[in-house]
C-alpha cells in the first residue's frame, strides 16, 4: 500500500467515504495519505453517524477561520477562542465540501455560544461565505433551517447543481417556493412529514423537478391528519414516472386507491419499499395483481399479502435481486385459513424460482409440509445467486415439530444451498439440536464461511457456545448471534 500513487489511493479511499474511522486512520499514515484522504473526508463532513459533533471544538475553529475579520473579532470578544481562531489552516477544507447539514452545523456553532442571536449570526455569515466558496452544492439536509440561503447572490449557481435534498414538512411553504426557482435537477428527494397539513411548497418543488429518480416519504407524527397530503404529493410524483426508479414510503395513513393508482404508473421502478399496510379492499386486488415493473430489482412491502407480492414477482422483468418483508407481519396469517395460506405460500415459492434467477436476498415463510420443503429445496437449486435467507415457518404452535424442522432445514442446506449463500436467519420454529448442528457444520466445512442469526436463546447455552466457537476458529462460521426479534428482522430494512 505504501507504494501506491495518489490516483490509486484516491480510488481506494473513495470506497471508504462513509467510514470516518478508517479515513481518520488514513490521515496518520503519511503526508501523501493525508493529502489524499482529506478531500474525501470533507466532501460531506457533517453526516458521519459515529461522530459526536457536540464536542468537536476543532470543527468550530475551522469554520470560524473562514469568516471575516469583523466576525472573528465578534467571536473572540464573546467566546474567548482568540488563541486558536486565528491559526492558519493546513488545508482549504471548505473547498472540498459539497454538502450542508443544517442540524449538524447548528450543533457545531452552538459550541461557540448558547445564545440564539450569536448562533444565528455566525450561521448566517457561514452560509453566506459557503455559497461563495463552495464550487458546487450536491447534498443539502435542511431540516430546522432558519436561513433563506437562496437569497444569497451566489445561491442560484450553487443550488442548480443540487443532487440530494432532505427536508421536513414543518418548513414554511414559501421556502420551498424559493428553492423551486433554482433546484430543478434534484435526483434524490427525502421528505419527513411531521405536519398534519399539506405543505403546498413541497408539492411545487416536486412538480418542477426534471430528473427525479429517488423519492422517499416518511410520516412522523402522532396526531390525526387535518388535511390529507398524499393526493397532491402523489399526483405531482406521477408526472415524474419517466425518471423515477426508487420509491420508499412509510405512511401513517393513506387512501389505498390513491397509492394503488400511483403505483401502476411508476413503470420504471427498480426499488419499491412500502412500510405499512396499504392494500385491503377486495375489489382492488385484481388491479393490483396487474402491476408490472420490468426493471424492478428490490421489493420490500411490509404487512401485505403473499399473493400480492407473488403477482408483482410474476409481472417483474426477471431482474429481482431482493425480496424482503417481515414474515410474521404477513396479512395472510391472520386473514386466511390454513388451506388458503398453504396455497398462497406454495405459490410464492414457485413464483420466486420461476421468475427470479438473480435473487440474492430473500424473506420467505411457509408451513412445514413435505410439499413446501420440496419446493423450497427446488428454489435453492435454481436460485444460485442467493446470498442471504430469512426463513420462517408458520406451524400454528406445533412446538413438538421444531427440532424436526431444524434437522430438515440443515439437511436441505447441505444438499442444495447455493455456493454464494453466506447468511441464514432461521425463525425460532427451527430448533437445531447440538448433534444435528455439529453434523451440519462439519459437512459445511470447505464452503463459504456462514453467518447464522437466530432468535432462539438456546444457543447461548455453554455447550452450544463451545461448539460454535470451535467452528468459528476453523473458519466454518463467520458469525453466530442470538438476536432480539427487532434486530432479527432489521435485516429487511438494511438490505433495502
Amino acid at each position: 500500500m505504501s507504494n501506491l500513487n495518489k490516483d490509486t489511493l484516491f480510488l481506494v479511499f473513495k470506497e471508504l467515504q462513509d467510514d470516518s474511522k478508517s479515513l481518520f486512520s488514513c490521515l496518520m499514515v503519511s503526508r501523501l495519505w493525508c493529502d489524499t484522504s482529506i478531500p474525501i473526508l470533507w466532501r460531506n463532513p457533517w453526516s458521519y453517524s459515529d461522530i459526536n459533533y457536540t464536542n468537536k471544538s476543532y470543527l468550530f475553529i475551522i469554520l470560524t477561520r473562514y469568516l471575516s475579520d469583523d466576525i472573528k473579532k465578534f467571536i473572540t470578544e464573546r467566546i474567548h477562542l482568540d488563541s486558536v481562531v486565528v491559526k492558519s489552516l493546513q488545508f482549504d477544507y471548505l473547498s472540498f465540501c459539497r454538502s450542508i447539514n443544517v442540524d449538524t452545523i447548528n450543533i457545531i456553532f452552538s459550541i461557540g455560544s448558547p445564545l440564539a442571536y450569536n448562533k444565528f449570526f455566525m450561521q448566517q455569515e457561514f452560509y453566506s461565505f459557503f455559497m461563495r466558496k463552495c464550487p458546487e452544492l450536491k447534498y443539502l439536509d435542511m431540516s430546522s433551517i432558519k436561513h433563506q440561503i437562496f437569497y444569497f447572490p451566489e445561491a442560484k449557481a450553487r443550488l442548480e447543481s443540487l443532487y440530494e435534498l432532505k427536508c421536513d414538512t414543518s418548513i414554511d411553504s414559501s421556502y420551498f417556493y424559493g428553492l423551486s426557482q433554482f433546484c430543478q435537477y434534484i435526483q434524490k428527494l427525502i421528505i419527513i412529514n411531521i405536519d398534519t397539513k399539506i405543505n403546498h411548497g413541497i408539492v411545487k418543488l416536486i412538480e418542477v423537478q426534471k430528473n427525479l429518480k429517488h423519492f422517499e416519504w416518511k410520516d412522523d407524527f402522532d396526531d390525526d391528519l387535518i388535511e390529507n397530503p398524499y393526493k397532491e404529493v402523489f399526483r405531482a410524483l406521477e408526472k415524474k414516472a419517466n425518471s423515477l426508479n426508487y420509491l420508499k414510503i412509510r405512511p401513517f395513513y393513506i387512501e389505498y386507491r390513491l397509492i394503488q393508482e400511483a403505483l401502476i404508473n411508476f413503470y420504471k421502478l427498480k426499488v419499491l419499499v412500502i412500510d405499512g399496510y396499504l392494500f385491503i379492499a377486495e375489489e382492488q386486488l385484481e388491479q393490483l395483481r396487474m402491476i408490472a415493473y420490468h426493471e424492478l430489482e428490490v421489493i420490500k412491502v411490509d404487512y401485505n399479502q403473499l399473493d400480492i407480492i407473488s403477482s408483482i414477482i410474476e409481472n417483474s422483468g426477471r431482474c429481482l435481486k431482493k425480496i424482503l418483508f417481515k414474515p410474521y407481519d404477513i396479512v395472510d396469517l391472520d386473514d386466511f385459513d390454513d388451506v388458503d395460506f398453504n396455497k398462497s405460500s406454495l405459490n410464492f415459492i414457485r413464483k420466486v424460482y420461476e421468475n427470479c434467477p438473480y435473487i440474492e436476498y430473500l424473506s420467505i415463510i411457509f408451513p412445514s409440509s413435505k410439499e413446501h420443503f420440496i419446493e423450497f429445496e427446488k428454489l435453492l437449486k435454481i436460485c444460485q445467486n442467493l446470498k442471504s435467507l430469512l426463513i420462517v415457518l408458520w406451524n400454528r404452535d406445533e412446538v413438538e415439530t421444531y427440532e424436526k424442522n431444524g434437522e430438515e432445514l440443515l439437511k436441505i442446506l447441505i444438499r442444495s444451498a447455493p455456493t454464494n449463500l453466506k447468511e441464514i436467519r432461521p425463525g425460532d420454529e427451527f430448533k437445531f439440536s447440538l448433534e444435528s448442528l455439529e453434523d451440519f457444520l462439519e459437512k459445511w466445512r470447505g464452503r463459504r464461511a456462514l453467518s447464522i442469526f437466530t432468535i432462539d436463546p438456546i444457543y447461548i447455552r455453554e455447550d452450544y457456545k463451545k461448539l460454535i466457537d470451535k467452528y468459528k476458529g476453523d473458519g466454518v462460521i463467520k458469525n453466530f448471534e442470538n438476536l432480539h426479534y427487532l434486530d432479527f428482522i432489521k435485516y429487511c430494512d438494511n438490505a433495502s
